[in-house]
């Protein structure tokens, strides 16, 4: 069992009631809010300095007892990646006989995941996990208290804890590694954001692939993972006369350089071949149908849920990371150059 299990602090509601205010004055207090007047925020202060109460406290709440919901906090479920892995998560969760209750952020700073923890606690969800693509959310992730069952989902260099991630660099190598089997001389990529950890894996294991084989290492162009932007990177690419093929972070900015190379003349893959990542579901049905890189999302869930399970019931934790191999899925946009 986890330490302090049965034990409990200080809550956020004994706070308000020592200073006589509501649970949201508290919260506003603590989040700096300028709507606060200064006689209440003194309140709230002394009330917080009376019981020793530190904001992490309320977050214990959540493990206090069995309520058979998990807690997710996730970040842009917009994008396919996040939004994919949250549906895997909540289908493992369901075949495991567990609901989610589920905080969406539009980003992960220390403040959010405090407030996304402290709206839990009001859930006393069992466990939680961390859809953390980003790497600003290393810092956020210190407000995760040590007694809490936590996975984090593609936080790979979270410190400390346990951690579920696609193979986002065997997949990338992989791909890399086809293209220049088909005797192109080099391959040119478009990554996608660089705060991202995916998209900074994805490129550095394309470059590492590249140096290996003894090929040229093309300046990247960056985008942000949107069909428009791989558009742009594609309207660069297609001028050039060296570009024999691309190596996509992602398929909606594939299918934006597909557009901007039909657009210019550029024949794909006759005179460049052109490869994606995450096989989206309409990937198959791109002119030309795109090769690209699988995500097994089913699979990331099924983890996730596996290793915060291990933690309620008090077994050992994992510790090292749960890596989730991805697969190279070979279409018609990719050809042996001649």
């Amino acid at each position: 069992m986890f330490p302090g299990r049965n034990r409990r602090g200080p809550a956020m509601t004994d706070v308000a009631r020592l200073a006589g205010v509501s649970h949201q004055t508290v919260s506003r207090v603590l989040n700096g809010h300028p709507s606060v007047r200064e006689s209440t925020r003194a309140r709230v202060l002394a009330a917080i300095d009376q019981l020793a109460y530190r904001r992490n406290r309320a977050a214990r709440a959540l493990v206090s007892r069995r309520t058979e919901t998990l807690g997710v906090v996730a970040f842009d479920t917009t994008l396919y990646g996040p939004a994919s892995t949250l549906l895997g998560i909540e289908q493992a969760a369901r075949e495991a006989g567990y609901f989610l209750s589920i905080v969406s952020l539009k980003a992960i700073t220390r403040n959010t995941v405090d407030e996304a923890l402290d709206h839990l606690a009001g859930h006393s969800v069992d466990g939680l996990i961390v859809i953390a693509p980003q790497r600003q959310a290393a810092e956020a992730l210190a407000a995760v208290p040590p007694e809490l069952p936590v996975v984090v989902v593609e936080g790979g260099w979270a410190p400390n804890l346990p951690v579920v991630c696609v193979d986002q660099a065997g997949g990338a190598a992989a791909v890399t590694r086809h293209l220049l089997d088909l005797g192109h001389p080099t391959v040119w990529h478009v990554s996608g954001p660089l705060d991202w950890l995916e998209a900074e894996s994805r490129l550095q294991a394309w470059r590492s692939t590249l140096e290996t084989a003894g090929a040229r290492v093309p300046d990247p162009l960056h985008g942000d993972w949107s069909p428009r932007s791989g558009y742009l990177a594609g309207q660069r690419l297609a001028g050039r006369d060296d570009v024999t093929a691309v190596f996509v972070a992602n398929d909606q900015m594939a299918l934006g350089l597909l557009r901007a190379f039909r657009e210019a003349g550029v024949d794909v893959p006759g005179q460049v071949s052109v490869a994606g990542f995450d096989d989206i579901p309409e990937a198959e049905f791109f002119s030309p149908p795109l090769t690209t890189v699988r995500q097994d999302f089913a699979e990331v869930g099924r983890r996730c849920i596996q290793v915060l399970l291990e933690q309620i019931d008090g077994r050992t934790g994992q510790t090292a990371p749960v890596v989730v191999p991805a697969t190279f899925v070979e279409r018609a946009s990719t050809a042996r150059r001649t």
